[in-house]
């Protein structure tokens, strides 16, 4: 089934959405919100399910689903934590500017955890005060869970996801290397994240799904022009449960907590990029300097994901970089 948030308040109105992405239904006698649907998934779940097939089966009255009507599914969470899971990318990027990869980063996962108290929509504008700041999209998965404990196995992490979304992670790149620099992580550099029209459940996927990763391309246009359609599975080192069993390591993980992949990326490099970060390292690494340049004020970034025959999953984050 496909989940949506309505704009309501700071946390939604939660909204079944047909498998077109064309439909919408209001469930607010299941749930009110996505979260508190989440805290009692097994109870809960199962009834949206039965509404949902209500809703393919034109059983119930839905009305046109607008996404830019709609928060991202979870408009707020508890926890988001941004992964690095492939490697392929970080190499690409470190090669650039001279510096080694360290061998761990090939068997220890990299995360860091972002900002989780306001996402945007996925059709809200991205808006930033000075363009000089570098800005570039990051065009990502992530999975949303129940209540994962902690220290829980990787083989049995898997059972925890209960939702996938695509994800725009804007990341401020002039600003990175200053705040890496002092050794204390991401702030600044990491300002709004964005989320496709709908979060699905993993049985949507079909066989694209392997209880881990997506086996589609995630394809990314700048200003209607495709940029790169990476396939997701591709180069993922670090599947989704070794990342939720690396996150969980020491603590505990509340329902809603969103775990991103981090930039989809593939050795081959005819599928193109996710980031304009990649593309202006491989620049760099064959003609000495970068040449594309990061988002200006009007650009704008669509991120999508097509089924097996051209179907669009999530919807389309479609965003502009506005000044704020």
């Amino acid at each position: 089934m496909k989940l949506a948030s309505l704009r309501h308040g700071r946390d939604g109105k939660l909204v079944l959405v047909s498998r077109d992405v064309k439909r919408a239904l209001a469930v607010p006698d299941i749930a009110p919100t996505l979260q508190a649907a989440l805290e009692d998934w097994d109870e809960i779940g199962p009834r949206l399910a039965t509404r949902a097939a209500a809703l393919e089966a034109n059983a119930v009255g839905p009305v046109p689903f607008d996404p830019s009507h709609y928060a991202a599914p979870l408009p707020r969470a508890y926890q988001w934590a941004d992964a690095s899971a492939y490697v392929v990318h970080v190499e690409l990027v470190r090669k650039a500017r001279g510096a080694e990869l360290p061998p761990s980063f090939w068997t220890d996962p990299l995360i860091y955890q972002g900002g989780s108290a306001n996402f945007i929509g996925p059709c809200d504008p991205i808006k930033l005060a000075d363009a000089a700041w570098g800005i570039d999209f990051e065009s990502e998965v992530a999975v949303v869970t129940d209540d994962v404990p902690m220290g829980v196995a990787a083989e049995d992490a898997g059972g925890h996801i209960k939702l996938l979304m695509l994800v725009n992670d804007v990341s401020l790149r002039n600003l990175i290397p200053g705040e890496l620099a002092k050794g204390f992580g991401f702030f600044q550099s990491k300002t709004w994240t964005g989320f496709s029209p709908v979060a699905v459940t993993p049985d949507e996927l079909g066989a694209a799904w392997n209880g881990g990763s997506i086996d589609l391309p995630l394809i990314t246009s700048l200003n209607g022009v495709e940029f790169g359609r990476p396939n997701a599975r591709t180069g993922m080192v670090f599947d989704f449960p070794r990342l939720i069993a690396h996150a969980a390591k020491t603590r505990p993980l509340a329902a809603g907590t969103i775990i991103g992949s981090g930039t989809v990326a593939n050795e081959d490099r005819s599928v193109g990029s996710s980031c304009i970060a990649e593309r202006r390292a491989l620049e760099t690494i064959e003609t000495g300097a970068p040449v594309t340049p990061f988002m200006k004020f009007g650009d704008r970034v669509r991120i999508e994901m097509l089924d097996a025959v051209g179907l669009s999953i999530f919807g389309a984050i479609d965003q502009a970089v506005e000044q704020a």
